[in-house]
């Protein structure tokens, strides 16, 4: 693989930077609109992904990620997977999607592109997770849970078995997920209910 870029020179760049320098990778520098911005983390930050460069996306932000990947025709990398991580087997990881350290993956998990699986998350048997959802430090999803497109999980949510939570949908910090959750809703609480 040639030397990669990650897209966004933040905190969640950092991160992206430490899987791929554990991973032995070869960073050619960061990509951020952010015309500030010079070096970050010791690297040169350039304004757009020169051509033909593999690139991930390394932006918290759904709708943002969402923004950068349908508009720029460069190569997204395969997914990044920190080694400290565990995937079990029959696992499907989408491109560009991000799994961190401390991350457990079980079996028959389905997880489409551009996905963040964060710190410490654990994402249990027969999951689904649509493109461009972010999944928070230490959330837990058990058994064969679906979650639609661009929702973000914040940390230290917990979805029961067989719960599907719809598109572009927010789950609180430490929300406790019982029951199905409609396109665009946001949740909060133990148990969750909906306030949006």
């Amino acid at each position: 693989m040639n030397d990669i870029y990650i897209y966004g020179a933040s905190g969640h760049g950092k991160v992206v930077l430490d899987i791929a320098l554990h991973l032995n990778l070869a960073i050619a520098g960061f990509v951020d609109r952010n015309h500030l911005l010079s070096t970050f983390e010791g690297y040169k930050v350039i304004r757009s992904v020169p051509s033909k460069a593999n690139y991930i996306i390394a932006i918290g932000d759904n709708y943002i990620r969402q923004e950068i990947a349908e508009t720029n025709s460069n190569d997204l990398l395969p997914a990044l997977i920190h080694k400290y991580s565990i995937i079990g087997l029959n696992v499907t990881l989408g491109q560009g999607t991000m799994v961190a350290a401390g991350a457990i993956i079980s079996p028959s998990v389905r997880i489409k592109s551009n996905c963040i699986i964060n710190t410490a998350a654990v994402i249990e048997h027969d999951c689904v997770i649509e493109d461009f959802v972010h999944i928070s430090p230490n959330v837990t999803l058990c058994g064969s849970v679906i979650v639609g497109r661009g929702t973000h999980v914040g940390a230290a949510a917990v979805i029961i078995p067989g719960v599907k939570i719809g598109d572009w949908c927010t789950i609180g910090a430490g929300a406790v997920v019982i029951k199905d959750i409609p396109n665009g809703a946001t949740v909060v609480g133990n148990p969750g209910r909906i306030i949006k």
